[in-house]
């Protein structure tokens, strides 16, 4: 099934046009990180925590085809992914 055309009907409802706006974001980070092979969680999780340290001037890096070049091979994880370095095994 494909999410786009699933979401139709619900996104009708967004409430405002911001709303929608920032939905039409989502889904094309989302769909981007699809077209080049890239997992839409792993991205976003490590995108949200890379943001705060990162310049702003080199800001293009953070987009999910440069990021697979830069960072890729060693995302940050959040803190209940299993893999997480501080996560306790005892969990």
């Amino acid at each position: 099934m494909h999410p786009i055309p699933l979401g139709r009907k619900n996104w009708l409802f967004c409430w405002t046009e911001l709303g929608a706006e920032h939905l039409g974001i989502i889904q094309s980070l989302i769909s981007t990180c699809k077209l080049h092979d890239l997992n839409p969680y792993t991205y976003l999780v490590d995108v949200l925590q890379r943001i705060s340290q990162h310049p702003a001037s080199k800001v293009n890096e953070l987009t999910p085809r440069l990021w697979k070049e830069r960072f890729a091979d060693n995302p940050l994880r959040a803190l209940i992914d299993p893999r997480h370095p501080q996560r306790q095994s005892s969990l």
